[in-house]
This record gives structure tokens, C-alpha cells and sequence, in this order.
């Protein structure tokens, strides 16, 4: 009954975030953040479009969910707004917070995405981006290194998979949990 009371609590604080006025404002400074990561900043010259989620929270006990508002854009331009969420059952502890980018390499990943109800596949992993330190998350497990060298897209692992790349920023919080497979996405045209 205590798990189920936590996890409503936790739903209920990441809907409360996540529709704050106050995201309007953090859409440019999570762009400008990826943008000045060495990792991420060539994918914004190369890319067909990316969706940028400005705050992610997830939070669980054995039962976990996430929750995130997004735009997407084409080309430069916002074309769209996106919502994210996951519901997971598993070996995950704790609440974390976290911005979110994908690109899409090409007019075809994009499609797929935006043209249906969007799930990433099981396996999928994100390149965590973190100040004054690299990590890579995957279904294996998680790693991470400091650092004071810059670090390539090769370096850490990073690159376009099935037409998309996806990175995260971790704002605080500690999650016992690292894969980003079974997010769900739901498209909406502007």
C-alpha cells in the first residue's frame, strides 16, 4: 500500500512539473545545453529534426513510471509537441530528473516518429550527458567517467540507431535504473 501511495505521489509531482508554465521558458536553455556539449553539438548542424523533452522525471519502487512535455522540430522549425511516458516493473529504486533529446538523422526516422504512437524498442539506450563527466546508459548497465579531455560521439559509444541518436542531461535525483527502452511518445501537429 506504501509503494502505491509513493508511486501516486511521485505521478502526481512529475504531471505537476511537467505542465508548469515555467517549461515555456526551458526549451532554449536545454537546447543551449546540448548545443555546447562537444558530443551533441554536431548532430544539430547534420540532423533532419529532433524532439527536445526540457524535464523528465521518473520516479519508482519495483513499479516506476516517467513523464515528460516536448516540441519537436523539422529543419529548424517547431512543427509539433510530443509527450513522453513509461511505466516500468523491475529492479529500479529511487527518482531522478532529467532533460531528453532525440535526432533524427533523416525524413524517414522522423516520419516514424511523428507518425504514429512511438515506442522505443527494448534495448534502447541513450549517451548521458553530464558536467565534468561522460557516461554512456544501456541495457547492460551504466557507466560513466571523468574526464577532462572532450569527448567524441565515437568515444562514447554514441550514434544514430535505426535513423535516431537520443541523449539525456541528468538534472538530480538517483535512479537504480539506466535503460530508456519501452518509452512511449504520442505526436501532436501544431
Amino acid at each position: 500500500m506504501q509503494r502505491m501511495r509513493f508511486l501516486l505521489c511521485v505521478t502526481l509531482i512529475l504531471v505537476f512539473l511537467t505542465s508548469s508554465g515555467a517549461m515555456a521558458n526551458q526549451y532554449q536553455e536545454t537546447v543551449n545545453i546540448y548545443s555546447n556539449s562537444p558530443v551533441v553539438r554536431p548532430y544539430f548542424n547534420t540532423a533532419y529534426g529532433y524532439a527536445i523533452f526540457p524535464l523528465v522525471g521518473k520516479g519508482g519502487f519495483i513499479i516506476g513510471a516517467s513523464y515528460g512535455k516536448g516540441r519537436v522540430y523539422r529543419q529548424g522549425q517547431l512543427v509539433g509537441e510530443a509527450t513522453l511516458a513509461k511505466a516500468s516493473i523491475g529492479a529500479q529504486l529511487g527518482g531522478q530528473a532529467f532533460s531528453e533529446i532525440i535526432f533524427f538523422e533523416n525524413q524517414a526516422a522522423f516520419e516514424r516518429f511523428t507518425s504514429t504512437k512511438f515506442i522505443f524498442e527494448a534495448s534502447a539506450s541513450a549517451v548521458a550527458i553530464v558536467a565534468g563527466a561522460q557516461a554512456k546508459a544501456g541495457p547492460d548497465g551504466s557507466t560513466a567517467s571523468k574526464s577532462l579531455n572532450t569527448a567524441t560521439a565515437d568515444q562514447t559509444g554514441s550514434g544514430y540507431r535505426n535513423g535516431m541518436a537520443t541523449f539525456i542531461h541528468i538534472k538530480g535525483g538517483l535512479m537504480y535504473e539506466a535503460s530508456i527502452g519501452g518509452q512511449s511518445f504520442e505526436y501532436k501537429a501544431l
